[in-house]
């Protein structure tokens, strides 16, 4: 069983999720990485070890509970703890709120929302085990209130109903060591970025890996480039 930290990162087999974990194994925690096409996922985690990282692979369907049980029982008869819950898997788009049929809500909410407050709920035992549980749910500042807009209405509307579980599961959890955060990347070169996008995965993951290992954070808030944000 190892001795480092434990983190599990969904939707890592690209992009910003793949990047977190690259970050989190350098700074020495070993990584669960999971992805719903097992065939990615294994492609990434043998790129990762064959830089000296330490990850392994793991499916998991954010649409589907049984998946997500699947995974926290691997967790819990493999190492019998968990530290950091990165929820990164997302799906985007969503066209124009009055025109968006309901099975595309459905779909997105089923990921982007239900998905990280299901695997969430199975984790949390296994996060009460560490000294510094942390969950981090990776958000965006198109479902802030303060900056909602028009367009791509099922994926802002689910990044808004993120942020609120975030307050409101860190309320649920306080008294608690486990912290829980959410963050915007900011407009990321992703496959959902574009190549337009100016900034780099590597500054789109750097916060979420400060939120997964520094000591003295908040929790319950809404984080940009290590500084908190409004709502």
């Amino acid at each position: 069983m190892t001795k480092k930290k434990i983190a599990v990162v969904t939707g890592a087999n690209r992009g910003i999720g793949k990047e977190i974990a690259r970050q989190l194994a350098l700074n020495n925690v070993f990584v669960i990485l999971t992805a719903r096409d097992p065939v990615k996922g294994q492609h990434s985690v043998d790129e990762l070890k064959s830089a000296g990282l330490d990850v392994e692979f793991q499916s998991l369907d954010m649409d589907s509970e049984e998946s997500m049980i699947r995974l926290a029982d691997y967790v819990q008869n493999q190492y019998g703890r968990l530290d950091i819950l990165i929820n990164n898997a997302a799906l985007g788009g969503g066209g124009d709120s009055l025109r968006v049929p309901m099975k595309e809500f459905r779909r997105t909410f089923e990921t982007n929302f239900f998905g990280p407050l299901r695997l969430s709920q199975l984790l949390v035992p296994l996060l009460r085990k560490s000294e510094s549980g942390r969950i981090i749910n990776i958000s965006s500042g198109m479902g802030a209130l303060n900056r909602m807009g028009g367009g791509d209405a099922a994926y802002r509307i689910s990044k808004t109903a993120l942020n609120s579980l975030t307050a409101v599961m860190a309320a649920d959890l306080s008294g608690t060591p486990i912290k829980v955060n959410t963050m915007c990347p900011g407009w990321v070169r992703t496959d959902m970025g574009g190549s337009s996008a100016p900034r780099s995965v590597e500054k789109g993951a750097e916060t979420a890996v400060w939120l997964a290992l520094e000591k003295n954070i908040p929790s319950g808030k809404f984080f940009r480039d290590k500084k908190i944000i409004d709502w």
